[in-house]
């Protein structure tokens, strides 16, 4: 494969995250150099600038080799990763060049000219291409996942190397096509229940997040302690949670079986069960009834709605791209900053993540190979994982990273989280979480699902017309 003719889209993070939300995107920010991202910020690197040029159709290229490699991404946070690569290995940019094709997402564009272009092959098609967590089973395991390699026909050892980095067993899941992987993320976003120390302190005596993990059930699978916990914070004029959203996302991931099963629509227990969770909430008050991405749910992060908000729950991108940005200061005293704290959630459960693939065409298998290793496997010093989780890379932030090992001789700590070290409780977060039950309809499905629980929960239609309409839905708009 050689050069590829494509344009390139700049995503703005606002744009990005607003695209395609209902009450809670499906995944994280979009890392651009303009801000915060999908799933990570920028990346700025340092490769020289004659290595960096830009054609006439707008094909962003890295390197100066004859051998020219096909990356497509949604963002521009891996070919920031290739750029920085080729400023520290000028041999490899010697002999490759990266030719960059960038695609927003708004409206199904990027994943169009993905299909058209991995369908047609030849030169045109990409070398090396990632995915979304909204839709990487549909190119790991779905109706695109012949196109990717298996990374051991790529030349990776694979078996050694996962074993030693310590990869989230999650993102091994999504990235697997039977016994093959296929794609693996750089990020984790396992998730952690992120709560507010001083609010622990006044009604629970204790802001230790041990102490917390027994009081709220950690990793038991069951919201029933979190519960007995939002019944004391109630009677102390506190809400659990902003709103139902917040739990969804972990009640969506901890499902053991998926939408689809046996070529049926499938509800599993633990998603039926959001229903009577969301109404809960709603008739006792526990939450303030924020939709997620909204500026309710924003103040709430503040503590400036209408009763001061316990905990949020997500992965490290929501507390560096979403919380601190939104918490009203930027040191202790102003806002929330400084007041919030982290531990394993009671349930497990993962939201986002960028996902990296090869193509079983590709010319550059040893090109391709080195970069992908790079991104996910390497556990060095010199590695995209220890840079990513140390903001070595000018990415703005401390980051949580699929590697444990990585995580393990890290720095975590955040003045925000009042000085502590949040990777720990990310990697059991990451560990409690499960992609067993993903399929490639679930952002379409979760979107009927939640305006559904919410209807009901808002008392404008009864729980078997609400689920009725739910099935309807589905019905009428997929063919599986």
């Amino acid at each position: 494969m050689k050069k590829v003719i494509a344009s390139v889209l700049s995503v703005a993070m606002v744009a990005a995250i607003a695209a395609g939300c209902t009450t809670q995107p499906t995944d994280a920010p979009v890392s651009t150099t303009a801000g915060g991202g999908e799933t990570d910020a920028p990346v700025e690197t340092d490769a020289p600038v004659d290595d960096e040029t830009e054609t006439e159709s707008n094909v962003k290229s890295y390197g100066t080799g004859a051998e020219h490699v096909n990356l497509w991404s949604f963002t521009d946070e891996i070919p920031n990763m290739v750029s920085y690569y080729i400023s520290q290995n000028p041999e490899f940019g010697e002999k490759y060049t990266f030719d960059c094709t960038i695609i927003a997402t708004d409206g199904g564009a990027y994943q169009q000219a993905l299909d058209a272009a991995l369908v047609a092959g030849g030169d045109t098609a990409p070398d090396m291409y990632a995915a979304e967590a909204a839709f990487i089973l549909k190119y790991s395991q779905g109706d695109m996942a012949q196109f990717a390699a298996a990374y051991k026909d790529l030349g990776i050892d694979v078996d050694s190397k996962i074993n030693d980095a310590g990869i989230a067993g999650y993102t091994i899941e999504v990235g697997s096509r039977g016994s093959d992987l296929v794609a693996l993320g750089y990020q984790a976003t396992g998730c952690a229940m992120i709560y507010r120390a001083d609010i622990a302190e006044e009604v629970f005596g204790t802001s230790e997040p041990a102490d917390i993990e027994a009081l709220v059930g950690a990793g038991t699978n069951s919201w029933d302690k979190f519960f007995e916990c939002a019944a004391k914070l109630k009677d102390a004029g506190y809400a659990a949670v902003s709103g139902s959203g917040d739990i969804w996302n972990a009640q969506e991931k901890s499902a053991s079986t998926g939408w689809i099963v046996d070529g049926q629509l499938n509800i599993d227990p633990n998603r039926d069960a959001f229903f009577d969770i969301a109404k809960t909430l709603k008739d006792e008050g526990y939450s303030n009834d924020a939709s997620g991405w909204t500026e309710a749910w924003y103040a709430d992060m503040k503590g400036e709605g209408a009763k001061p908000v316990f905990a949020f729950f997500g992965p490290a991108w929501l507390i560096n791209y979403v919380m601190i940005g939104n918490c009203g200061g930027e040191k202790l005293g102003e806002g929330t900053y400084g007041l919030w704290r982290v531990c394993a959630p009671p349930v497990g459960f993962f939201w986002g993540g960028t996902w990296v693939l090869g193509n079983k065409d590709t010319d550059n298998k040893e090109a391709v190979a080195t970069i992908i290793e790079w991104i996910t496997l390497d556990t060095s010093e010199t590695g995209l994982q220890y840079l990513w989780a140390n903001d070595k890379m000018g990415n703005g932030a401390k980051d949580t990273v699929a590697s444990a090992t990585v995580m393990a001789k890290s720095d975590g700590s955040l003045d925000f989280c009042g000085g502590q070290n949040v990777f720990p409780a990310f990697i059991d977060g990451n560990k409690y979480a499960s992609a067993k039950a993903m399929t490639q309809y679930d952002e379409t499905i979760n979107t009927y699902f939640t305006d559904a629980a919410n209807q009901y929960a808002q008392g404008n239609l009864d729980r078997d017309a609400a689920m009725d309409a739910f099935k309807t839905n589905v019905t009428d708009n997929l063919s599986f």
